[in-house]
């Protein structure tokens, strides 16, 4: 058990799934749809929890470079693809590798604002030290963004369920390839007990003009520009 870890229960945990270059940027190898709404609401709800102090649990695909030889064409290990978007980090956070092991040090989220745990699959829980981590954190709420619906998403949010986790997925702040299957995968994890709501019911209406991540025409472009007296906290 992580002694330390479970004692405490936490109020809330956000879990930021796979917010990496390659989902999420118009040049990545993988790009999701509507990129640039979905990143606006991502930089959302990363500044609402920086400012709550809620603890953040990244999850972070990433293959091995084989020179050309890799089954996987994304999230390849050492390319830029593979990186974090830069407002999807904090400065005090720790990461641990894809290497099959299970250990992790006491008092993990006293220590660390973010904790970026390395997966070689779409469902986190076929990494042992993620399912874990997951397993055993206790928290009133567990907050999930990232990417993508139909993928490693429901695989989180459905991981979660099964361990009698209580989920929030924050369906703007979700991206997919496929508008279909996404919509089928947030139907089935809401009927099987997550709460879907969109980023202003839990961080409110962003003031941000600019996304700050791409460099496409799109993103180069204004957001929908919110009432004057509200700010965002970047």
């Amino acid at each position: 058990m992580i002694l330390q870890l479970v004692r405490t229960r936490r109020k809330q945990v956000l879990i930021d799934v796979d917010t990496q270059r390659d989902f999420l940027v118009a040049d990545g190898k993988t790009c999701i749809r509507n990129h640039r709404r979905v990143l606006g609401h991502i930089r959302r709800v990363m500044a609402w929890a920086r400012v709550r102090g809620i603890p953040i649990i990244s999850l972070a695909e990433v293959h091995p470079n084989n020179n050309g030889d890799s089954e996987y064409t994304y999230c390849i290990d050492g390319t830029n693809g593979q990186k974090k978007v830069r407002y999807t980090l904090v400065s005090n956070r720790i990461s641990f590798p894809a290497d099959g092991h299970t250990d992790l040090p006491r008092d993990l989220l006293r220590q660390y604002n973010q904790v970026i745990l390395h997966k070689r699959c779409s469902d986190p829980f076929e990494e042992p030290r993620i399912e874990r981590l997951l397993s055993e954190l206790r928290a009133n709420e567990f907050i999930v963004i990232g990417s993508a619906a139909e993928g490693a998403v429901k695989a989180t949010t459905l991981g979660l369920l099964q361990r009698g986790k209580k989920v929030t997925l924050v369906t703007d702040a979700v991206g997919s390839h496929n508008k279909r299957e996404a919509k089928l995968a947030l139907r089935k994890v809401e009927a099987k007990g997550a709460k879907l709501v969109e980023t202003k019911r839990i961080a409110g209406i962003s003031h941000l003009r600019h996304i700050g991540a791409c460099h496409c025409e799109s993103c180069k472009g204004l957001t929908r520009k919110a009432p004057a007296n509200l700010k965002e906290v970047i």
